[in-house]
């Protein structure tokens, strides 16, 4: 692997291989397959927000899911987080089930702490940042290593600034969320969810609630993450995202996927009618 470098908006970002190392920069999954969703299901009340979805994710790998509002996009990634329960289907990641454990062939909803150990291995970027407003960046990042896995302040604090070096944003470690742009904001939050090494990384479109001119910053962050080899889930709406760093792309259309495929082929060729009649309206 090249040394990974880039450039945020004015600030250079490079880190060595050591430290990335340190901060967890190149996931560590169990094995190749990180990600294995197999025919889940979701209800809310009566409404069937996922219908036998099924999705393997490698590692190393981005996929990236589009779709209408209401198709289920945010529900599936939120349910491998098990912040979302599912009725039916399995959900591994790393090969573990995820907020179960199977008895009789039955799911049965795990113990919150060993669910809160499963999702120590899963980053995950919200729409909106959910920083703690009376924290500063800095104190942001550190709270879930110190809090969480123990670890020990001054260790945390070197991580956590080397952590704000990588996203662009090394000057700002005492500033507070409302003296920083909803950029600087979501690549605190970025930063945040590295923080704990994940093996795994949602997104959930991370730059719906930008301004325009701020999403570009965003999205670089991720791609330098996609080029070190995190492997990553984002649903979004940046098909220029899609195109440019996605390795397959998932199409969801009323709880179900209907198309899968390469960005090329998905762009150029896709073969499912709602996935023509969508990226006519967007293209």
């Amino acid at each position: 692997m090249t040394e990974p470098t880039g450039h945020v908006h004015g600030t250079d970002v490079q880190v060595s291989h050591d430290l990335l190392g340190a901060i967890g920069g190149v996931p560590r999954p169990s094995g190749d397959v990180v990600v294995e969703a197999t025919d889940v299901n979701k209800w809310f009340g009566k409404l069937h927000v996922l219908q036998d979805v099924s999705l393997q994710v490698k590692r190393q790998e981005v996929v990236v899911i589009l779709g209408p509002s209401g198709s289920g996009k945010t529900t599936f990634i939120r349910c491998v987080n098990h912040l979302e329960k599912i009725q039916q289907g399995r959900i591994f990641v790393n090969g573990r089930l995820i907020g179960y454990r199977e008895v009789n062939g039955k799911l049965v909803e795990d113990k919150e702490a060993n669910i809160a150990v499963q999702r120590q291995e899963i980053g995950m970027v919200f729409q909106r940042f959910n920083l703690f407003p009376h924290k500063t960046a800095l104190e942001n990042i550190i709270e879930a290593p110190t809090q969480v896995r123990g670890m020990g302040k001054a260790e945390a604090l070197e991580m956590g600034q080397a952590l704000l070096a990588r996203v662009g944003l090394a000057n700002k470690a005492a500033a507070y969320p409302s003296q920083l742009s909803g950029g600087q904001q979501q690549r605190v939050a970025i930063a945040r969810a590295l923080a704990m090494k994940p093996a795994l990384m949602l997104f959930d479109e991370p730059t719906s609630a930008l301004d325009p001119e701020m999403i570009g910053e965003v999205l670089e962050v991720m791609k330098e993450l996609a080029r070190e080899g995190m492997t990553m889930i984002v649903v979004t709406h940046e098909m220029g995202f899609a195109r440019e760093v996605g390795d397959r792309v998932v199409m969801m259309d009323e709880g179900r996927i209907v198309e899968e495929a390469t960005p090329e082929t998905f762009f150029s060729h896709p073969t499912h009618e709602r996935t023509k009649s969508f990226l006519a309206k967007i293209l």
